[in-house]
C-alpha cells in the first residue's frame, strides 16, 4: 500500500515558498527598544535590534521629519516607546510600510542632516542602528583665531578644558560592582572644574556636562574653540586582572603626532583649521610641514611638562601605575596647538579602586592633586596676557620620590638645577629614597 503520493514540481515549489516564508517570519528582525541621547550640539537616536537589518533613511520637510524604513522588521512584543522628546527630537511614530517593512518617523524641532550607521553586538549590547542629528550651527566650519583672540590685551584667565570620557551610548569600562566609567569620569570632571574655578586666574570649561556621547575629534576641537590653554581628558582604566591598580598620565606619542600631522597636511586645502593661528591652505607643502612641526613640537613639550607636574602631584594621593608619564596614540590628544593629557584616575576593574572612585572625598583629593600639578606648571610658565603672567609668584611644591627616580631626573623633570634642589632640601649628596618628599624651589 502506498502511504505517500508523489508531488508534482508545482506543488514542491509551493511548499518550498511556504517553508521559506515560515523561516523568514520566525527570523524577522525585531525592534526591541529606541533610546535617545541629547547633547548641546547633537541628538543621537539608537534603535536596538534583534539582528542585522537593511534600512533606508530620508528627510522630509513641512514639518521637518526623518523617515526610517527597516526591511522585513517588526516591533517586539516588549517594545514600549518612552518619552523621547529630547534635543532635536520632538516625537517618534511607528507604522507599517508596504507588506513587510517597518516605518519609524522621527518628528524634529528643526531640519537636520543625519548620519546613520549599524553597530554589531558589543559590550552587552546587541545589533544597533544609530542615527546622529547634529545641530545645524555646529556644522559650520571652524572660525579662524586671530592673534588678538589668542593673546588678548586684558588679563585673562588660564582656560582648562576638561573632558569626561565616554558618555551616553558609550558607558566605557564597567567595574565589578557595576560602576560605569562614563559616570565616574563626569563626577571627577565636575569636581575638577569646581576646584579650578575656585582658583584666581583659572577658568574651567567642561567638554561634556551630561550623559551624552561626543565624537572623539569633536572633543579636542571644542577645546580649541574655547581657546583652551590645556585639555585634560578624564578616564578610569580597566584590565582583565582585577589586581591592576594605580593612576596614569598619558601624552600623545610621537607616532600619533606624525600620523596627525600627515592628516592635517592632507586636508589643509579643504579645512579652515589653523595651527597656532597660521593658515595652512595657502602654503606650499614644505612650508606647511615646517609650520606644523614647530607648532606640534611646542605643544608636545608643554604637554609633557604639565603631565609630569600632574603625575608628581598625584603621587601624593596614592599609587601610580607607572613611575613616569606614558605615551599613546589617543585621538583626543591630537590637537596640534593645545597642550593635552589623558588621566587614567584609577582601575575601575579593581574592586578597591572602584570603591574609591565612588567616594566623593577621594574624588575631591584626586581633583586637588590634579589642580596642584596644573598650577605648578602655569605659575612657572604663565601664558602671555594672562592674570598669572601679571601676578607671577613662586609657588611652593613637593615631589614624592617613586621607584627608579634619581635626584638629577627629578631636577630635570621640574626644570630646575640640581644644586638648587639639593639646597632646598638640605641634601649633601644625591641619594634619595622611595617615598621621600622633596621641596621643589619656586624658580
Amino acid at each position: 500500500m502506498r502511504l505517500f503520493r508523489r508531488l508534482d514540481p508545482m506543488q514542491l515549489a509551493l511548499l518550498s515558498l511556504i517553508w521559506l516564508a515560515g523561516i523568514s517570519s520566525a527570523h524577522a528582525t525585531e525592534v526591541r527598544d529606541l533610546r535617545v541621547w541629547a547633547s548641546p550640539d547633537s541628538t543621537r537616536v539608537v534603535v536596538d535590534l534583534s539582528g542585522e537589518v537593511g534600512y533606508k533613511l530620508f528627510a522630509l520637510s513641512g514639518p521637518d521629519r526623518l523617515v526610517l524604513d527597516l526591511e522585513g522588521a517588526s516591533l517586539s512584543s516588549t517594545f514600549r516607546l518612552q518619552d523621547v522628546s529630547k534635543g532635536l527630537l520632538r516625537q517618534v511614530r511607528t507604522g507599517k510600510q508596504g507588506e513587510a517593512d517597518l516605518r519609524i518617523v522621527l518628528d524634529l524641532n528643526e531640519a537636520a542632516r543625519p548620519k546613520s550607521f549599524l553597530l554589531p553586538p558589543a559590550e552587552g549590547h546587541g545589533h544597533r542602528l544609530v542615527v546622529d542629528l547634529p545641530v545645524s550651527s555646529t556644522s559650520a566650519p571652524a572660525v579662524a583665531r586671530t592673534v588678538q583672540q589668542v593673546v588678548p590685551s586684558a588679563d585673562r584667565d588660564v582656560i582648562i578644558a576638561i573632558d569626561a570620557g565616554h558618555g551616553g551610548e558609550d558607558p566605557g569600562a564597567i567595574g565589578p560592582g557595576g560602576s560605569r566609567e562614563k559616570n565616574i569620569t563626569l563626577a571627577v570632571a565636575r569636581e575638577l572644574a569646581r576646584q579650578i574655578n575656585a582658583e584666581r586666574g583659572f577658568k574651567a570649561v567642561l567638554i561634556r556636562d551630561g550623559d551624552y556621547f561626543i565624537p572623539l575629534e569633536r572633543r579636542y576641537r571644542r577645546a580649541r574653540d574655547a581657546q583652551a590653554d590645556l585639555f585634560v581628558s578624564i578616564h578610569a582604566d580597566a584590565f582583565h586582572r582585577q589586581t591592576a591598580s594605580g593612576s596614569s598620565v598619558y601624552v600623545l606619542s610621537t607616532r600619533g603626532a606624525t600620523n596627525e600631522a600627515t592628516r592635517w597636511l592632507a586636508a589643509r586645502e579643504n579645512a579652515s583649521d589653523l595651527v597656532g593661528g597660521v593658515k595652512l591652505d595657502d602654503k606650499d607643502d614644505t612650508l606647511a610641514a615646517v609650520l606644523l612641526d614647530l607648532a606640534q613640537s611646542a605643544t608636545m613639550k608643554a604637554s609633557d611638562d604639565i603631565a609630569n607636574y600632574v603625575l608628581s602631584a598625584m603621587k601624593r594621593v596614592g599609587k601610580t601605575h607607572k613611575p613616569d608619564v606614558e605615551r599613546a596614540n589617543f585621538v583626543v590628544l591630537r590637537s596640534p596647538d593645545v597642550p593635552s593629557m589623558l588621566i587614567e584616575t584609577a582601575f575601575i576593574s579593581n574592586p578597591g579602586e572602584e570603591r574609591k572612585l565612588n567616594d566623593p572625598a577621594h574624588r575631591q583629593r584626586l581633583a586637588a592633586a590634579i589642580v596642584d600639578g596644573v598650577q605648578d606648571y602655569f605659575h612657572l610658565q604663565p601664558p602671555p596676557g594672562s592674570w598669572l603672567a601679571s601676578n607671577a609668584r613662586p609657588r611652593a611644591r613637593q615631589h614624592v620620590v617613586s621607584r627608579g627616580e634619581t635626584l638629577s631626573h627629578i631636577a630635570n623633570q621640574h626644570g630646575i638645577s640640581l644644586s638648587s634642589l639639593r639646597t632646598a632640601n638640605r641634601l649633601r649628596g644625591d641619594v634619595v629614597k622611595v617615598g621621600d618628599r622633596l621641596q621643589i624651589p619656586g624658580a
